[in-house]
C-alpha cells in the first residue's frame, strides 16, 4: 500500500467520530425533538465525560451548538455532514444487501465501511444497486 493510501485511511479515521456524532444528533432530533449529552453517551456506550469531550470538539469545529445544560443542536455545516454521512451509509447498506449479505451483518459492516469508501467506489456501488 502506498503512503497516500495510509494517509487517506488516517484522515478517514479522524473524521469518523465527527460523522457518527452529527448523524446521531440528527437522529435524536428527528426521533425526540431534542438531543442531550446523556442520549449520545448512551447511544455510543461511552461515559458522559467522553461524550462531553467529543461534543466540545465538534462545537469548536463548528458542527454543533452545545450550550451548557441545554439541548445540542446541529449547525448548518453539521446538518450537511449528517445528511452526507447518512446517504453514504444508506448506499453502502443497500449495496451489501444487494450482494445478498444478511440485514444484521450488512448493518454492522456498513457502519465501518461507510467511513472509508472513496467517491469512486460509491459511484460504482450506486450503479450496482441501481442495476440490481
Amino acid at each position: 500500500m502506498t503512503s497516500s493510501a495510509f494517509k487517506r485511511t488516517r484522515d478517514d479515521h479522524a473524521s469518523e467520530t465527527a460523522e457518527d456524532y452529527v448523524e446521531a444528533v440528527a437522529d435524536c432530533l428527528a426521533e425526540s425533538g431534542e438531543c442531550r449529552l446523556s442520549m449520545l453517551a448512551q447511544k455510543f456506550e461511552v461515559s458522559h465525560v467522553t461524550a462531553s469531550r467529543i461534543v466540545r470538539r465538534l462545537h469548536r469545529e463548528g458542527l454543533l451548538f452545545a450550550p451548557p445544560r441545554k439541548p445540542i443542536e446541529l449547525t448548518k455545516e453539521g446538518l450537511s455532514l449528517a445528511e452526507t454521512s447518512r446517504a453514504r451509509h444508506e448506499l453502502v447498506l443497500a449495496f451489501l444487501r444487494a450482494l445478498g449479505v444478511s440485514k444484521r451483518t450488512a448493518e454492522i459492516d456498513a457502519e465501518g465501511i461507510e467511513h472509508h469508501v472513496s467517491p469512486e467506489t460509491l459511484r460504482k456501488m450506486q450503479r450496482f444497486v441501481k442495476n440490481s
